[in-house]
């Protein structure tokens, strides 16, 4: 499967977390088909409970979003979010704006928590580079 989420933001979100180390693209490649994963994941749920509802169309709510937040404090791309939800549910879904911003907001969080522990990990490690093996790393111990 192809990686539809753009490296770079995935990069820039480990860095800003890194501190001095630097960044492998290996890291932010594993990161952002983890990322992707997970977004297919709870695209899939939030289809479930639109179809409880009777609806076609993925809400924030969907999502478990009571408010969403303003676009521009997203530093992930809203369209590769929109695509990342379409994965692994039914073309007759539709994916409204207010939750492709609700489930970029997830997925963000989702990749600052494991950013961090990455980090840790390549300190551990007594690294100067975050690297995938620290991404892969934390999947083996806590997912």
């Amino acid at each position: 499967m192809s990686v539809e989420l753009p490296f770079a933001p995935v990069d820039a979100i480990i860095r800003q977390n890194a501190g001095e180390l630097r960044v492998s693209a290996g890291a932010a490649e594993a990161l952002a088909r983890r990322i992707q994963d997970r977004g297919a994941e709870l695209a899939i749920d939030a289809a479930d409970r639109a179809t409880a509802d009777g609806r076609k169309t993925l809400m924030a709510e969907d999502f478990g979003v009571q408010q969403v937040v303003d676009r521009d404090e997203l530093s992930l791309p809203i369209a590769p979010i929109d695509r990342i939800a379409r994965l692994r549910i039914d073309d007759r879904y539709r994916v409204a704006m207010d939750a492709r911003i609700a489930l970029a907001d997830i997925l963000e969080d989702y990749a600052v928590n494991v950013a961090d522990a990455a980090v840790k990990l390549a300190h551990h490690a007594d690294r100067r580079t975050v690297q995938s093996e620290d991404i892969e790393t934390y999947f083996s111990l806590f997912e």
